[in-house]
């Protein structure tokens, strides 16, 4: 009996020695702490929905003619893309005026012409081993059955636009003399409209080692409201923040709470949701590779995937502040003392 009492007594302790999850998640919440705020702030504001407006009516103009993958139009918008961050003096990964990592047609079974990513990067001055990829996907639908051009301006217009600005933004800071201490990765993915297929080449024949890859925020369809926040603009859904990393979702959070106040919806972030958001745009792929992913997402609407869906119905107002959120919680990514690691890896939730 002496000796059943004192295991039992021994149990007891081990188990009130070791923390409840709760606890856990507490102690990971206080351990961060935001960085550089008046820059932060500073840079984020330069962010405009002047320019979004101005590069989004550009971007998706008839011009483009719709940005079907390996088409002359998608073609165009690369172009497009890779002159604008030459202008900028913003560098390409691979150095001197090459912007693009190729597809052959053959990666999409001959079915599609050749394509490409358009990538700029901004090399971090501390760690630049470590690699936070930011993404959008270029191109777009076509032309119609009937001749009309599918300007996807949300979807991802607006998303490419948002890379833009804040690539921008991010080699101010760096001009500056405050570049990120992580180096950031400005990566506009072809063919995800036939499948996630940019993104599927990219994580197959990555420019950066995948496992220096710390986060990949995705965004696709950030400047329009669906019918469900009809009468509260204010939102944004967030899907994938949580699954592999905590810790990126409590940075998400805390970068919102203390400077947007943007109401974070994750509807669809529940594991087996009907729409199956999750694996439907390009973070998916680095998910599959154990990389902590956030994709940005606004919903569906009744332009998506019609002719219809035009600039003139992009709420610039609202692009800004989501383009803003996003640079925030990259700031906060690419300058905390930490590199962000997953939920496997984090001691204070093992």
């Amino acid at each position: 009996m002496k000796t059943f009492c004192i295991l039992s007594l021994i149990i007891l302790v081990g188990t009130c020695a070791k923390p409840k999850y709760t606890t856990k998640i507490q102690n990971l919440k206080d351990s961060i702490t935001l960085v550089d705020s008046t820059l932060l702030k500073k840079y984020a504001q330069t962010i405009t929905a002047k320019e979004l407006k101005t590069h989004l009516y550009k971007f998706s103009s008839n011009e483009f003619m719709g940005r079907r993958v390996g088409e002359p139009g998608q073609k165009l918008a690369s172009t497009f893309l890779e002159s604008y961050y030459i202008d900028e003096n913003i560098e390409s990964p691979f150095g001197g005026d090459n912007y693009y990592q190729t597809i052959p047609s053959s990666f999409f079974g001959g079915k599609y012409k050749n394509s490409e990513n358009v990538m700029a990067y901004i090399e971090g001055s501390e760690n630049p081993e470590d690699v936070i990829i930011i993404s959008a996907h270029l191109d777009h639908l076509g032309i119609s059955k009937e001749g009309l051009v599918n300007n996807g301006a949300d979807d991802d217009g607006s998303g490419t636009v948002a890379l833009m600005e804040m690539a921008q933004a991010f080699n101010q800071a760096k001009i500056d003399g405050f570049g990120p201490k992580r180096s950031i990765l400005f990566l506009h993915l072809t063919a995800e409209e036939i499948g996630k297929q940019g993104s599927a080449f990219y994580t197959k024949y990555p420019v950066f080692p995948l496992e220096n890859t710390i986060t990949n925020l995705n965004i696709d369809m950030i400047g329009r409201v669906d019918a469900i926040h009809k009468y509260n603009k204010n939102y944004l859904y967030l899907i994938g923040s949580d699954r592999l990393s905590k810790e990126l979702h409590y940075i998400s959070e805390k970068i919102n709470d203390t400077y947007f106040n943007i109401d974070l919806d994750y509807r669809f972030n529940a594991e087996g949701d009907n729409h199956d958001y999750y694996s439907r745009s390009d973070h998916y792929n680095f998910a599959l590779h154990n990389i902590p992913v956030i994709f940005y997402f606004n919903g569906e609407h009744k332009d998506y995937h019609r002719v219809t869906d035009t600039p003139d119905k992009i709420d610039y107002d609202l692009l800004e502040k989501r383009t803003q959120l996003i640079f925030a919680t990259t700031w906060q990514i690419a300058n905390q003392e930490n590199r962000l690691v997953i939920d496997i890896n984090n001691e204070l939730l093992n």
